[in-house]
């Protein structure tokens, strides 16, 4: 893929778990939070869709998890989420689709069309490979490290792309 600095077209981002309600939309919330924030206008005008859905429809249409939404409130950051199933267009939509973890990223391989645009990796290819487990059944400190986790993330990818990293969050020290 080019490099963003030479790149026309915004890039779009699909951020992708089980049932797009914990760990998608965290991520997805979390990087728009990144990007919008990041005081380099380059990285501002670089992103156009950053969206989330899941590998099932399990909760299509509902609202992110009120544990996801409490800890993104808890950094500022607000989720616009409602769930949603991948759709093939997704994989001709977006540049890039991230599982949150190895089930989700052969899923999402699985199911893309052999013309697909997109490029399909875990989450965290860009940092230390780690999946983001599932917080669903858990309390509330694994939202907290699935925020966590998004934050390294999101910043690693932008890196990937060669973007300048922002002032990180004191709180992403895993």
């Amino acid at each position: 893929m080019a490099s963003p600095a030479s790149t026309e077209q915004p890039i779009s981002v699909l951020m992708v778990c089980l049932g797009n309600i914990c760990r998608s939309p965290m991520a997805e919330a979390v990087f728009k939070d990144a990007v919008h924030k990041h005081p380099s206008e380059q990285v501002r005008k670089a992103f156009g869709q950053i969206d989330s859905a899941g590998t099932g429809a399990y909760h299509a249409g509902d609202d992110a998890d009120p544990r996801t939404q409490a800890e993104l409130r808890s950094h500022g950051i607000r989720s616009t989420c409602r769930a949603r199933k991948v759709t093939q267009a997704d994989f001709q939509n977006f540049d890039w689709i991230f599982g949150m973890d190895t089930s989700n990223v052969r899923s999402l391989r699985a199911s893309a069309p052999r013309n697909s645009r997109a490029r399909i990796e875990i989450f965290g290819a860009f940092d230390d490979s780690r999946p983001i487990a599932d917080p669903y059944y858990g309390g509330d400190d694994g939202f907290k490290e699935c925020y966590l986790q998004c934050v390294r993330y999101s910043n690693a990818f932008l890196k990937h792309l060669g973007f300048p990293l922002a002032a990180e969050d004191p709180n992403s020290a895993l």
